[in-house]
């Protein structure tokens, strides 16, 4: 008879992430960040505590998990690669299609209250913070940056331009006024922001 042990195991060990993840994301939409606790995040996926600290040595770090791959099944639900970015020809069009994006997925009530929370958290807590910006934020900031340097070899975008400074132009309003909610998130503030920021690099 095959030992079917292994794949059992593994079988529950998938089902129990998915649980953990789910009930992490749950759980900090209800309550908030502050009030979830690892003991609350086990009881709701159905799990011992110690199934999660053998995985994760914090709460930020199951959020962190779960986040990321919400994050990922969303872009696979939506046919997409998980970091992609438009080059048609149009830097203006493409920027303004990626910062629309961004407002959608900030706005996203599913993604709003673990984004929230993990932003607050890398604050605080060092690891979390460049882990939050190492596996979700500098993969899209790589290849933001990236269309900016194939503008600057098309002549839309003037030669000294930093791409990595020029993309704060972009994505530091945007995220400012959604962290301190100073106004709202909209495609017009998107699109606005665009076109502010392309007049300052653009060719004299």
């Amino acid at each position: 008879m095959p030992d079917k042990t292994a794949p059992d195991a593994s079988r529950r060990s998938t089902r129990s992430r998915s649980a953990i993840y789910a009930a992490a994301l749950a759980l900090v939409a209800e309550i908030g960040y502050p009030r979830t606790t690892i003991e609350g995040i086990a009881a709701r996926a159905g799990v011992g505590k110690q199934t999660i600290y053998r995985w994760w040595p914090s709460k930020a770090d199951v959020l962190l998990e779960a986040f990321l791959d919400l994050s990922a099944q969303a872009a696979g639900q939506a046919g997409q690669a998980p970091y992609e970015i438009p080059d048609t020809g149009d830097l203006a069009a493409d920027l303004r299609a990626v910062l629309r994006a961004a407002v959608d997925r900030l706005l996203d009530p599913a993604f709003e209250a673990p984004a929230r929370a993990l932003a607050a958290e890398g604050l605080l807590n060092e690891q979390v913070g460049r882990e939050f910006v190492a596996r979700l934020l500098e993969p899209r900031l790589r290849l933001c940056a990236r269309r900016l340097r194939a503008a600057q070899d098309s002549g839309a975008v003037r030669a000294d331009v930093d791409p990595r400074i020029a993309l704060e132009l972009f994505v530091s309003p945007l995220a400012q006024r959604w962290l301190q909610r100073t106004g709202p998130l909209t495609h017009a503030y998107a699109d606005t922001l665009v076109g502010y920021a392309l007049y300052g690099i653009a060719p004299r």
